[in-house]
């Protein structure tokens, strides 16, 4: 009997690890009482690595108030040195921060390192610090305070800018529709 190649045995192992720690990440997640507002589940019960996301967007929220948005939340094998991927699904929110396509833009799922454009610092980038947790409590953030700054969408970066310079009110009413749909009302 032959022994694998140490690079399939390495890789191996760093899925194992990885799925691990993603199982014991879930179990904290739905464990935890200072999440409201966040679902997590799998997304097929074989497959630790991707994660189905529900995120209530409160009504304070000055944009999204009332919304419920579902996302699948995917994870390379390397995790946690590589970051995930969140992918909203539809209804896609319209956000400055959000691709047409329903991925998310959002510095802490860049991968590792400096950024070649120069827009973002490598302390802003993915780090294996960050655990589902904290990027989920960061896209709530984002409904919240969207950054136009660096948008994904850039219509709806410029229907916000033109609504938060008291031009246009378009960005509220996409918004709107939006929520709508979330829930099931359009």
């Amino acid at each position: 009997m032959s022994a694998a190649p140490p690079s399939a045995t390495t890789s191996s192992q760093q899925t194992s690890g990885a799925a691990r720690l993603l199982q014991r990440q879930l179990k904290e997640i739905n464990t935890a009482n200072d999440l409201s507002g966040i679902s997590v589940g799998l997304l097929r019960e074989a497959n630790v690595f991707e994660w189905e996301v529900s995120l209530m967007i409160n009504d304070d929220c000055k944009y999204y108030g009332g919304a419920i948005f579902r996302a699948h939340m995917t994870f390379p094998p390397e995790y946690p040195l590589l970051p995930p991927k969140v992918v909203f699904q539809s209804p896609v929110p319209f956000h400055p921060n959000v691709y047409p396509s329903g991925e998310l833009c959002i510095s802490i799922l860049h991968a590792p390192g400096e950024d070649r454009y120069g827009y973002e610092s490598a302390a802003e980038r993915w780090s294996p610090v960050q655990t589902p947790e904290t990027i989920l409590l960061s896209v709530i953030s984002l409904f919240s305070e969207p950054n136009e700054d660096s948008p994904a969408n850039l219509d709806a970066a410029k229907l916000l800018r033109a609504q938060r310079e008291g031009r246009d009110r378009e960005f509220a009413k996409r918004v709107r529709k939006c929520v709508r749909e979330s829930l099931g009302d359009d």
